[in-house]
């Protein structure tokens, strides 16, 4: 699928949102700047959450209250051995109220669920990005 702005990827986002069922991880792929973070704030919005979202890259997790369900949103980028985020994310991907969005999960591939969804996303150009999703 291709998306062709930043106002289609929130919208993507939010309509992903709607079917979502807690507990479950969502792990996004891509290249930095790609379009991770926008497509959380969709996301967000689609569950309900009021406030403003924004990357996790330099505090490691962030945690927002929705209506329907929280959503916690990691991103290890800066992290070869995430130590004791481990347990931190072990509570949250079990957490029957939270949706979890993970970013740069290659360090923690061994305890993340083996049939959670996967969005890769490209970028194409300026304007438009490639999603697939896994």
């Amino acid at each position: 699928m291709l998306i062709h702005s930043e106002k289609e990827m929130l919208e993507y986002g939010e309509k992903f949102a709607v079917e979502l069922k807690a507990p479950i991880v969502i792990e996004l792929i891509g290249d930095v700047g790609v379009g991770k973070t926008t497509f959380t704030r969709g996301l967000a919005k689609g569950l309900g959450v009021k406030q403003e979202l924004s990357s996790p890259s330099f505090t490691i997790s962030r945690e927002y209250r929705g209506e329907k369900y929280n959503l916690v949103h990691y991103d290890f980028y800066r992290l070869e051995d995430p130590g004791l985020m481990v347990e931190d994310l072990a509570e949250t991907i079990t957490d029957p109220n939270t949706i979890t969005i993970i970013e740069w999960g290659q360090s923690i591939k061994n305890i993340l669920p083996a049939d959670h969804p996967v969005i890769e996303i490209k970028y194409v150009d300026e304007d438009t990005r490639e999603l697939i999703e896994k």
